[in-house]
Formats: C-alpha cells, structure tokens, sequence
C-alpha cells in the first residue's frame, strides 16, 4: 500500500470520527434548546417535568437538577396559593366579627335615639358602648398583630427577671380575677431567674396568656415556673369549657378561635401575638391537652440569675 493510499484512508477514518462527533454535538444542543423551550413556556401549575430525548450523563444531570427545582417551585406557589386562601378566609371571619358588634352599637344608638323613656335610653347607650368595646378589641388585637409580625422587628434582649413582670401582669389582672372569684395558683420555683426578653414584649406575653385564662377559661389558672440548667419553663394552665372543639395544633395561628368561643370577646389573635413575640426573643411555645385542662408553655431563653 502506498503511502498516499495510507494517508487517505487515515484521513477518511478522522473525517468520519469527526462526523460523527459532530452530528453527536448537533443533537446534544438540539436538546438543550428544546429543553429550554419547555423552560420557557412551561406552567407552574404542571405537573409535567423536563423528559429527555438525548441521553447523556451530562443532560441527564441537568435534567434532574431541574426538575427538583420546577418541583420546588410548585411546592412554594402551592403554598403561596394557600396561605392566600387561609388570609382571604381569616380576613372574612374577622370581617364578619367587626360588622357584628359594630351592627349591634348601630341598632342599639337607633333604638336610643326611639324610646323616650330614660332607663331605656340608659339601657340601649349601655349595650351600644359594649358592642363598640369588643370591636375596639378585635381592631386593637389586629394592630398588635401587625406589631408583632412586622418583618422591622427587632427585640431588645436583655436579661429580665421574670417574677417582677409576672407580679405587675397578675397585678394589673387582679379586678379581672377578683369579678370572676378567681385566685391564680402560682408556683415559682425560681424567683430570682432571669430570662432574656425585651421586657415590653415579655409583659405583652404574659398579658396575653393571661387575658386567655380569663376569657375563655373556666376555672383560676394555675402558673407554674420551672428552672433548670439551661432553660426556664413556664406554664399557664387552666381548664375549658370544651377540650373537644380545640385543636391545639391550630391554637397560635392568627384568628383562630375555638367554635364554641366564636360569639365571645378576642380577635383570634392573642396566642398568635404570643407565638412570634417569644420565637422573635428566641424561646419556645407548645400547647397540650390533658382530658379538659389546656397548658400552654413557654420557653424563653435563660440568663444569669438576678439575685
């Protein structure tokens, strides 16, 4: 064979690796542009994912890496989409709980401006001013709400003892009790822990665990302060009317509100402040059942004792 001869077919071999390499390089960016065509147009709503028709372990790969994300997408406008749904109902429920006091003030000023006998008159403007306090409730309850889910805020932690502001919070509550013939049952084990709180935020807390005790609670609620090495646990409890229509995996979400206490005074909103102002100062909060008693429990963050 000649060395022309040799040449030639050498060259005729590399012209068809070539080839062939060539043709492969063509399908594989044929792919990635229809790949990217699906991107383009694709729907978020579908369940539909990136299918191959070019398979190499470099787009198969690539294939893979988006579709976790269209998946994760979808997973996060599902929940979008949801929690849209959830605020569109609590707005609706809240809606319905402004208009009801707000009708009733109305119709009792009505009934008021009508009647021309003075106890009557007394009588109606009396009814009217309670069905404007419980609405300036829900409205004051939505604003400390927003207060507290406000992305801007920031606590001030620093250490707090816990029995003074525990102290002035039951103190503040003692007309409350005292109308009720109620008498807390408090038991500290600790009174010199200290807890990092921003001290405003702590009272709010406490306040608001309160003010739940009383309104729907039917028996004193009894305050119990657990020190240990690294943590201090205090719980409310007290028992309910009804353990059966609570459900305490729902119990701090914002407006929630068993069915039986619907027609009663409160926003929905008093747990859920609680919620984020101690996971904002770094604590915890759990709610548990036992047969009718209803403790709720927060942790806070523990400081130095403050003797």
């Amino acid at each position: 064979m000649s060395l022309e001869t040799a040449l030639l077919i050498v060259l005729c071999g590399v012209g068809g690796v070539l080839a062939m390499v060539l043709v492969d390089v063509a399908r594989r960016e044929r792919e990635v542009s229809r790949i990217a065509r699906e991107l383009l147009n694709h729907d978020i709503a579908s369940n539909a994912r990136i299918l191959l028709h070019v398979h190499t372990p470099a787009l198969e790969a690539l294939a893979q890496a988006i579709n976790a994300l269209l998946e994760a997408e979808q997973e996060r406008a599902i929940a979008h989409r949801r929690s849209r749904e959830a605020f569109q109902e609590d707005l609706a429920a809240l809606s319905h709980d402004i208009r009801t006091p707000l009708a009733g003030a109305q119709g009792y000023l009505q009934l008021a401006r009508m009647t021309d006998n003075a106890q009557e008159h007394s009588n109606d403007i009396v009814r009217a001013e309670e069905r404007l306090s419980s609405m300036r409730t829900l409205v004051d309850g939505l604003f400390e709400y927003a207060q507290a889910t406000d992305p801007s805020f920031s606590p001030e932690c620093v250490p707090v003892a816990l029995m003074p502001v525990l102290s002035e919070v039951l103190a503040d509550m003692y007309p409350r009790f005292i109308a009720r013939e109620w008498e807390p049952h408090i038991s500290i084990d600790d009174e010199t822990v200290a807890v990092l709180a921003d001290e405003r935020a702590l009272t709010r807390v406490l306040e608001n665990l309160m003010t739940n005790a009383l309104r729907y609670g039917i028996s004193a609620p009894r305050i119990v302060s657990q020190t240990k090495e690294d943590r201090v646990a205090l719980c409310v409890s007290n028992d309910v009317p009804d353990a059966s229509a609570l459900d305490t995996n729902k119990l701090f979400d914002r407006f929630y509100r068993a069915e039986t206490a619907r027609s009663g005074e409160g926003s929905g909103l008093g747990l859920a402040i609680v919620a984020h102002l101690v996971d904002a100062m770094g604590g915890e909060v759990q709610a548990w059942l036992d047969q009718s008693t209803l403790t709720i429990e927060i942790i806070p963050v523990k400081a130095c004792d403050m003797a």
